[in-house]
């Protein structure tokens, strides 16, 4: 059974969401701040497979929350979710930089939530289970298509880029500030943790055997 936590200020919103889950199977835990959400993830005595995380919330809002939750590697393999009732760029593109997997607009639609709960415990599942094999990686260039294990592999412009960055000359480890240049450009202002969310969202894609985590100076790029 998996396990999803709701985080969200809302009662009402916590209560529909709880009920629609449970009627799928899945086991809730529900908090209505963000400590009190970090403290049920902490104190559980299940892993938490997946959270719904509310973005405007007072005191710890959801996108230090999510900070919080990345900064340990104990929750690499939480995914998590945004709800937002916000429109604007900014909440999406800040959730992203924080660690988050995806994000759902409020209101919520109990059967377009389900359906993409199901979608990420699947991505999820099926990046393991290619990081186990060992899979064989190629990198087309030109048409900017990666594939793995002859499947392809769809990857936004940002992530295609730093991946054929590091993949152009393997074992070699490029400091971040120089990946910060070639694939975000010098005159563009990303937040600090930017390339961490890509090498991240990149590993759950192609699997953790690639790309190697240099602490302290930067990344590089392992042929399997």
């Amino acid at each position: 059974m998996k396990h999803v936590l709701i985080i969200d200020d809302e009662e009402e919103i916590r209560e529909l969401l709880s009920y629609n889950l449970e009627k799928e199977g899945f086991e809730v835990s529900t908090a209505a701040n963000g400590n009190e959400g970090l403290s049920v993830l902490e104190n559980s005595k299940s892993d938490v497979d997946l959270i719904l995380l509310d973005v405007m919330m007072p005191d710890m809002d959801g996108i230090e929350v999510c900070d919080n939750i990345r900064r340990s590697s104990k929750y690499d393999n939480v995914i998590i979710c945004f709800l937002t009732a916000r429109n604007e760029d900014y909440s999406q593109i800040a959730g992203l930089d924080a660690g988050a997997d995806d994000y759902i607009a409020k209101p919520v639609k109990p059967k377009v939530l389900i359906s993409r709960i199901h979608a990420l415990l699947r991505r999820k599942s099926k990046s393991k289970k290619k990081s186990s094999e060992n899979p064989r990686l190629s990198i087309d260039r030109e048409k900017y298509l990666v594939s793995l294990d002859d499947e392809i592999i769809h990857l936004p412009k940002k992530e295609f880029e730093l991946l054929a960055l590091l993949a152009s000359k393997p074992g070699k480890v490029f400091e971040r500030d120089i990946i910060l240049d070639t694939v975000w450009g010098k005159d563009i202002i990303v937040g600090d943790r930017t390339i961490d969310v890509h090498i991240r969202k990149l590993r759950e894609k192609i699997g953790k055997d690639y790309i190697k985590t240099v602490k302290g100076v930067g990344y590089k790029y392992i042929e399997a």
